[in-house]
């Protein structure tokens, strides 16, 4: 950081530490057994869309990379966002295919393409969850969709995931960073 950055109050862009999606496993745990959520084994990365040979490429080296089923849509936005399936209790084989697919797509030099990646949760009330990454971040933060509320947020129980999990994950701090991802695959 320079001079100048420091006297405009202007501060470097955290670098993106995937291996951060490793924690995913054990916030798991403290979800279920402090709040009731279980992971339905779905998750998700989204990126900006790449257009032409790049996408095509994109698509089949992740169905190559990955054991299970993978799965690509496009957002209202235009975003493309790739679904991975696992069974609910393998969250650390869906966290491994999602740290895979973002370090493919980082290494294949669509990083700046990267936006975040999500783990979907449930709980016997049916209410969703999705603990999101942000990749340009380096940081997690709960998203809780208001249940038969339409595009509503229950925050306060993404205030109270923030709090359970303060330990496992490294949680955004900036709440106008919390972004919904309405209609996400994987939640």
């Amino acid at each position: 950081m320079g001079f100048l950055d420091a006297i405009l109050g202007r501060s470097k862009p955290v670098r993106p530490d995937l291996d951060q999606l490793f924690a995913l496993p054990s916030a798991a745990v403290t979800l279920e057994a402090a709040a009731g959520f279980e992971a339905t084994g779905l998750g998700s990365v989204c990126f900006a869309s790449v257009e032409g040979g790049a996408f095509a490429r994109i698509q089949e080296e992740a169905r190559a990379l990955l054991d299970g089923p993978v799965e690509f849509t496009q957002d209202a936005y235009g975003y493309t966002w790739l679904l991975v399936r696992h069974p609910p209790e393998d969250v650390a084989g869906l966290v491994n295919d999602l740290h895979a697919v973002n370090t493919s797509l980082e290494e294949a030099g669509f990083g700046p393409q990267l936006l975040c990646s999500l783990v979907g949760f449930r709980d016997e009330r049916q209410r969703s969850l999705a603990l999101v990454y942000l990749y340009k971040r380096g940081t997690f933060y709960p998203f809780a969709p208001a249940r038969g509320a339409g595009e509503k947020r229950d925050n306060p129980l993404e205030l109270q995931v923030r709090a359970m999990l303060g330990d496992d994950l490294t949680v955004e701090q900036d709440l106008a960073r919390w972004f919904p991802v309405w209609g996400a695959p994987g939640l």
